[in-house]
């Protein structure tokens, strides 16, 4: 005879963003959500010109708490038809009860009836027992990438400003001055042109896949979206030849979080990475910011040397871990949902 289980699984809805907000908290401190940005996300997800996959599911008791989540994705930056994504995620206090084993026996029933290839996943390296639970399901380790967080009072400022300059020819302007100077459409398309070269080389599971122009429009609107934190080394002409991000944390409005920090390729090895994170830090001392924090792959030696010049220091690392390869001509084993 089968036990009942003491909670039920469905599918997620847009009423579930709060709560969904609390529990991803609950399970992942060092990067909290929020609802706001919940509802951002899966709205570009589902309104993505590739169509991507979207599905997720909760786990709920009878008092309608979630005790766990899972979700299965598709991203346009690494876009593959046969390529997925899948997030699994157990409140502390539910754990070790069947929540995690049940919503991955049902990740797996779905992954399998779409036939997905290669699916990507991932855990901390503090996290043993959910590294475990990855390899159970055959999942084999291809990257690591680590929080790296500088604090601000460890920061000479002065001292980086001496020593970082761009070329001769380049200045540094933020995205809402650029708008200023050249208007929005034509910012935003100098933008686009650095954003789209510069991303080409970071490092990540698989090829990287065009993002198209209006998706890149619609991450202006993203809720961490600061457009005067958004450094850019500009040519004579208007050129985007560099790039580095800052974002808002709307947990901690001490904290600025790093997005993409990178040269086009005619540019590299001149200084202009440097000179612009230092310009984003200076955005940040004046914001009153207490801690930057950026992600590095640990391959990704030119960025980690960078930071760990500046000052930035390394935390725990995410193992990204993979099921399959959508590049074999072998079909991998079924996934199994049947190991704890």
């Amino acid at each position: 005879m089968t036990a009942t289980l003491p909670f039920t699984l469905r599918a997620a809805t847009d009423a579930d963003l709060p709560a969904l907000a609390a529990l991803l908290s609950a399970v992942n401190p060092r990067h909290p959500w929020t609802a706001e940005t919940l509802a951002y996300d899966l709205r570009t997800l589902r309104a993505d010109p590739l169509g991507l996959h979207v599905e997720q599911w909760v786990a709920q008791n009878d008092a309608g708490q979630l005790l766990g989540t899972a979700a299965v994705l598709q991203f346009g930056g690494m876009y593959h038809p046969d390529r997925y994504h899948v997030e699994l995620g157990v409140h502390p206090a539910e754990r070790g009860r069947g929540v995690g084993t049940a919503l991955a026996e049902q990740l797996s029933a779905h992954l399998r009836a779409r036939g997905a290839r290669e699916v990507l996943a991932g855990a901390y390296e503090d996290e043993p027992e959910g590294v475990a639970f990855l390899h159970a399901r055959g999942f084999q380790e291809v990257m690591r990438v680590f929080d790296n967080v500088l604090t601000m009072s460890d920061f000479d400022l002065p001292a980086w400003q001496i020593q970082a300059a761009l070329p001769a020819g380049l200045r540094a302007v933020s995205l809402a001055q650029l708008k200023t100077e050249l208007g929005e459409a034509a910012a935003l398309r100098a933008y686009y042109a650095g954003w789209t070269e510069a991303r080409e080389d970071v490092p990540r599971p698989g090829p990287v896949t065009a993002v198209p122009f209006e998706s890149f429009l619609d991450r202006q609107n993203r809720p961490e979206h600061l457009p005067e934190a958004v450094m850019l080394a500009v040519t004579p002409a208007g050129e985007v030849a560099a790039i580095s991000e800052l974002y808002l944390d709307l947990h901690d409005p001490q904290r600025l979080n790093t997005g993409l920090t990178g040269t086009r390729r005619a540019w590299r090895r001149q200084g202009l990475a440097l000179a612009l994170k230092i310009a984003a830090l200076k955005v940040a001392r004046d914001r009153g910011a207490s801690e930057v924090w950026t992600g590095n792959a640990t391959t990704n030696r030119p960025m980690l040397a960078l930071n760990e010049r500046l000052g930035f220091r390394p935390r725990v690392a995410w193992i990204e871990m993979q099921w399959g390869d959508v590049s074999a001509t072998a079909v991998p084993g079924a996934l199994s949902g049947e190991h704890e």
